[in-house]
């Protein structure tokens, strides 16, 4: 079996006026996340880490952020289009493992429900999507509640 990893990051700036979506899940925050689609750090990183395995270069050459069609995009309905992607090419989704990085609101309470929603998304048993959450220590971006990071790491296999 042939298997293949790829690696995907994304941050955005917290701003007022924002939704914070993260896995395609809204939390109630007084601030959410600036960017063209969304901004739903988590689902970016997915996606880029699916991408990066499936050798299909990167979410920014798929959805660009100067094409309109994906101003205020639903980031888990572009997912379904990477996962559709990573398929034509042969390959199949073995798991999936996530990072969030922020300082509040806490993610813990709802990490099932992140786990269950990126599940779906990407046509796969939850048991095979993780989340995970760390703040910044009080240290850089995340640590001074500027933005929220994210890291995903995708395993493929040929189908």
């Amino acid at each position: 079996m042939s298997v293949r990893t790829g690696i995907g990051w994304d941050s955005h700036r917290l701003v007022a006026g924002r939704p914070l979506i993260l896995g395609g899940v809204r939390f109630e925050h007084e601030l959410g996340l600036d960017g063209h689609s969304d901004a739903d750090v988590l689902t970016h990183a997915v996606m880029d880490a699916l991408l990066g395995a499936a050798g299909l270069d990167d979410i920014g050459v798929h959805f660009p952020d100067t094409d309109g069609r994906y101003h205020g995009a639903d980031s888990v309905a572009l997912l379904g289009v990477v996962v559709g992607m990573v398929h034509e090419r042969g390959l199949a989704i073995v798991n999936v493992d996530t990072t969030i990085m922020m300082e509040r609101p806490k993610v813990g309470a709802r990490r099932a429900e992140v786990r269950e929603r990126l599940a779906a998304a990407l046509g796969i048993e939850a048991g095979r999507v993780n989340v995970k959450a760390s703040t910044g220590e009080g240290i850089g971006f995340v640590g001074r509640q500027e933005g929220v990071a994210a890291l995903a790491v995708a395993t493929l296999s040929e189908r």
